[in-house]
């Protein structure tokens, strides 16, 4: 009897062996479309435009579409009724539909179609290569995109609009064991990017730099950073308060800020850390709130057409970031835009912003990047701006 049970097992244990083996073979055997089809982007690139295989693609919606060709794409050069000329695609009679791979975006063709970005304006190098799969520029990097979503006018850039999860955005070295003692290191690389995803609150989890200084929390206690750490309420104490140590600070920090001895934007976000004070009723606080005394003077003029701008103008030039510690200049609340904004692409319908002489040449940035200076005021030069004027008219009439 127990014998038998054995046998039983066995024989049961390997034909699931044998089961998972075989569909193993079979996966592997349509693991990627070159092990379907004999294809070359570069070669048809010469011969084709995209749409005449990838039809579908002008009016999808969505990335589950099916946007890979199919026979029908292919009857207007190819004998695909000729059984002899099979073989000329397809890899030892293996006739099943292209492998479409599941969608990690949330994309829709059409509406970018419709606002006129070409295939190759997101999809770079299949000219060179056989199988998309083989270009390292099939897919856009997240800086071409930005050059529309940037959260300024056009479309959103949270994660969340294009990403259909965000758990695999969470870069490698983040799921170290060690990340949170060796996070600091990462932070001082030159190309470290953490404000892409991270703003100071993050950082006000672990490190609470606002906690206000107790009898029994004294200066000295404070947490250093790379060194062993006090606890209050459970939470790490951030040296920060090293710097900010004086306890009249918040009257004297002004002195710090238009002096630059101090970078407040290393650890503070302007637009919320300092209106939580200078308050202005949901407006732009400097404008309700606490106002530079050069703000008050009569040559301070802000709108003034002959003046040169006045004091306004002067000052910018002189020190812009001062202005940029109170005034948001291209984000909600664009206050420079307001009047210094090309949005006609005439010339000398706008105020001047530019000393003589300033463009040295014809080339520049503007040429390669939409992050280019140029465009925080000028009509953007994305597909989605005009078309028949702005900036690029001025020198390419277009």
């Amino acid at each position: 009897m127990i014998k038998n049970l054995y046998i039983t097992i066995f024989v049961i244990g390997s034909s699931l062996l044998l089961m998972v083996a075989f569909s193993g073979e079979q996966s592997e055997s349509v693991e990627s479309n070159k092990d379907l089809i004999k294809f070359s982007h570069s070669l048809h690139n010469e011969l084709v435009d995209c749409a005449d295989c990838h039809s579908t693609v002008a009016e999808s919606i969505s990335l589950n579409d099916r946007l890979l060709p199919n026979h029908d794409n292919c009857v207007n050069c190819h004998e695909v009724d000729n059984d002899a000329e099979c073989s000329t695609c397809h890899i030892n009679d293996n006739y099943e539909p292209l492998i479409q791979k599941k969608p990690e975006l949330i994309y829709n063709h059409k509406i970018h179609a419709v606002q006129g970005l070409q295939c190759i304006d997101c999809h770079k190098g299949l000219d060179k290569v056989d199988y998309s799969f083989e270009s390292a520029e099939l897919n856009p990097p997240m800086e071409n995109c930005s050059g529309c979503h940037n959260e300024v006018k056009i479309a959103s850039n949270a994660c969340e609009s294009c990403h259909i999860s965000t758990n695999y955005l969470k870069p490698q070295n983040h799921r170290n064991v060690d990340f949170e003692r060796s996070h600091k290191f990462l932070a001082w690389e030159l190309n470290a990017n953490c404000m892409m995803c991270h703003d100071n609150t993050t950082c006000q989890d672990c490190h609470v730099a606002t906690t206000g200084i107790t009898e029994m929390n004294l200066p000295d206690d404070f947490y250093a950073p790379y060194y062993p750490s006090n606890s209050v309420d459970g939470a790490k104490q951030q040296a920060i308060l090293k710097v900010h140590d004086d306890f009249g600070y918040r009257f004297s920090h002004g002195i710090d800020a238009k002096g630059k001895t101090n970078e407040c934007q290393s650890c503070h976000q302007i637009e919320t850390f300092c209106a939580s004070c200078h308050q202005s009723e949901n407006t732009d606080f400097a404008m309700g709130g606490i106002v530079p005394s050069s703000h008050l003077l009569p040559t301070f003029k802000t709108i003034g057409v002959g003046t040169g701008g006045g004091d306004h103008a002067r000052l910018a030039r002189r020190d812009i970031e001062s202005c940029v510690s109170c005034h948001d200049v291209q984000g909600a609340d664009p206050t420079c835009i307001t009047c210094h904004l090309d949005s006609d692409g005439i010339l000398g319908t706008n105020p001047k912003t530019h000393v003589s002489n300033y463009m040295k040449d014809e080339r520049g940035d503007w040429h390669d990047t939409q992050a280019s200076m140029c465009y925080n005021c000028h009509t953007s030069a994305s597909p989605m701006s005009q078309q028949t004027s702005g900036f690029c008219n001025y020198c390419h009439g277009m």
